[in-house]
């Protein structure tokens, strides 16, 4: 199946990348004196670090740690600070996998996380559709994606798997929200519009296909061509219809109604 990329990489960065802003560090990395006293009982330096590390990784943005990714140094600098470490110490902690296994298992032990799959993820799944038909963007869906993951303790999938949840989710609600505004639609109006896609122009193209060759004018020839269009328009007698409201940045983004036809959407 291929990837569907919704995200830029700019994005991608700022949704998934490890914190160097103090206030994100001080709001995200800050350990309690209980955890730093659990942290301290365990063996060895660099396994201490280690740990605190993929706990707060966990804290935000929400990921696992990959075994080849270079950690800022302004992160290993604040938790060794709460340590008592060097920022060195880290460096033996990628070498052994069965370790990051340990913590991993540790970690969802003691502090309820969970990974995303079964149940918890097709409940999250539901709940993307739902909120894909208020969002704003591709951004805003992957952002209230990861933040309810944050809110369950639900370990982010990779990037491609969110990508692909949320744009099957935007798939999904424009199918939805198309088939409401189509069932509140008078029998007439339904005809008239299935006879643009399934009648043709002198047995060529569809209607539609036809409408949508627009030029702009050079000359009288083409100027007829258009009003003829416009003449096509104007018989189906197609209601006007409201500016949604989550294209007013103003506004919620709750109704859609079509006037004169006693089309709405709530």
């Amino acid at each position: 199946m291929p990837r569907r990329q919704i995200l830029s990489d700019r994005q991608r960065a700022a949704l998934f990348d490890l914190p160097t802003d103090k206030e994100l560090l001080h709001w995200h990395y800050t350990l309690a004196d209980d955890y730093i006293e659990y942290i301290q009982s365990r063996p060895r330096s660099h396994n201490r670090f280690g740990f605190a590390l993929q706990l707060c990784a966990f804290r935000y943005p929400g990921r696992l740690l990959s075994a080849d990714e270079v950690i800022p140094a302004e992160i290993t600098g604040y938790l060794a600070a709460q340590l008592g470490l060097k920022p060195a110490a880290l460096m033996d902690y990628a070498h052994r996998l069965e370790t990051r296994r340990e913590h991993l298992t540790d970690l969802r032990a003691i502090y309820g996380y969970k990974m995303f799959s079964g149940g918890g993820a097709r409940d999250q799944k539901g709940w993307l559709e739902s909120e894909a038909e208020t969002a704003r963007s591709n951004m805003d869906l992957a952002q209230r994606f990861i933040e309810e993951c944050r809110r369950t303790h639900a370990i982010l999938p990779g990037v491609s798997v969110i990508e692909r949840l949320c744009a099957d989710a935007l798939v999904t609600a424009e199918r939805r929200i198309e088939t409401r505004i189509f069932e509140r639609l008078p029998a007439v109006l339904k005809d008239q519009l299935d006879a643009l896609l399934t009648e043709n122009v002198d047995g060529r193209v569809s209607w539609l296909i036809w409408l949508r060759q627009f030029e702009v004018g050079k000359n009288s020839a083409d100027i007829n061509r258009l009003l003829d269009r416009l003449e096509f328009l104007q018989g189906i007698e197609l209601p006007l219809v409201d500016r949604p409201k989550h294209l007013n940045p103003s506004a919620g983004c709750k109704s859609l109604s079509i006037n004169n036809s006693n089309v709405a959407i709530n």
